[in-house]
């Protein structure tokens, strides 16, 4: 990965130029750069999905606008054609909104795609609400951080996922109930444990892989394993006669679903700021690293040793 300089350019019809302030870093962005995302990369590609920005220059037809506000960048749009890894950059004015005004330009890179993505399944397919419990993978990554916070505010019982002991205290300071340490503790029985033999009524899962098994194992009677993810990059079983047994959905989601369904995305967007105003949301930022470091933020992001959401200050 180099940083080079380059003339943008012109904003076209129905976008906007902006200057970066910062820029969230995602998972999506490695496997994009790595050639392994859900679509290829089309060079010459672009990098980076998400964003804190000032708006420098509207394209032709855009309304709505005026150079100067602040503004969020949201992943509605192909990284083979814009990007935000950079000072400056032109998107289209759809994956463009307003910035929340109670955050700062680091912490407002680090809330849209992970807030999305955990209302989409939690709230918006899930339907989450009080006294039901959520297992979550990957529980420290953004979106395992958003879910918790996500679980809280419905009144649900998040039960965070981590691999290594090392992790645990944080878990629980960022609001999960119960941590569950795959390499020391068997996830089934702990669960069950938990839930007094009833299982959990959500898996919300970004490891896929044969790891699922176990999951369902996990899950009560009619409940629901959304994958959304496959960091494991192994083929993901489909377990029929556990799930035929106790009537299971299975079911794949990406953030997309609910950013290109306009009424569901209104209905995030209010949600999400709803409970940044009340104090019950609040973006979890890891580690900052400047524009001219964006190798070594890459490499801390594939780590997986980051608690929150890798931020690049521009």
């Amino acid at each position: 990965m180099l940083l080079e300089d380059v003339d943008i350019g012109e904003p076209g019809p129905g976008e906007l130029r902006l200057d970066i302030a910062a820029i969230g870093l995602n998972r999506a962005d490695a496997l994009f750069r790595s050639g392994h995302y859900i679509e290829q990369p089309q060079f010459p590609s672009r990098l980076g999905y998400e964003a804190s920005a000032v708006v420098d220059k509207l394209g032709e037809g855009v309304t709505g606008w005026r150079r100067g506000d602040k503004v969020s960048v949201i992943p509605g749009f192909s990284m083979s054609r814009y990007g935000v890894c950079a000072e400056q950059a032109i998107v289209p004015v759809s994956g463009v909104i307003p910035q929340p005004a109670a955050l700062d330009a680091v912490e407002a890179a680090a809330l849209w795609m992970a807030f999305l993505t955990a209302y989409g399944a939690l709230i918006d397919i899930a339907g989450l609400g009080r006294g039901d419990s959520v297992v979550i993978p990957a529980a420290s990554s953004s979106v395992g951080l958003a879910a918790i916070q996500i679980a809280n505010s419905v009144g649900a019982r998040p039960i965070a996922l981590t691999r290594r002991a090392a992790k645990t205290s944080a878990l629980l300071q960022a609001g999960a109930s119960q941590v569950i340490v795959t390499e020391e503790q068997d996830v089934v029985s702990e669960v069950m444990r938990s839930t007094d033999g009833a299982g959990t009524r959500l898996v919300f899962d970004p490891v896929g892989g044969p790891g699922v098994e176990a999951l369902l194992q996990a899950t009560g009677r009619q409940g629901m394993l959304i994958l959304y993810g496959n960091f494991s990059g192994q083929e993901t079983p489909f377990p029929f006669l556990a799930a035929v047994l106790k009537g299971l959905s299975m079911r794949a989601y990406t953030v997309f679903e609910i950013i290109f369904d306009a009424p569901r995305f209104e209905a995030a967007k209010r949600f999400i700021l709803d409970g940044l105003a009340a104090g019950r949301l609040r973006p979890t930022v890891a580690k900052t690293f400047a524009l001219e470091a964006i190798v070594e933020a890459h490499r801390y992001l594939e780590s997986n040793e980051q608690i929150g959401k890798i931020v690049v200050t521009v």
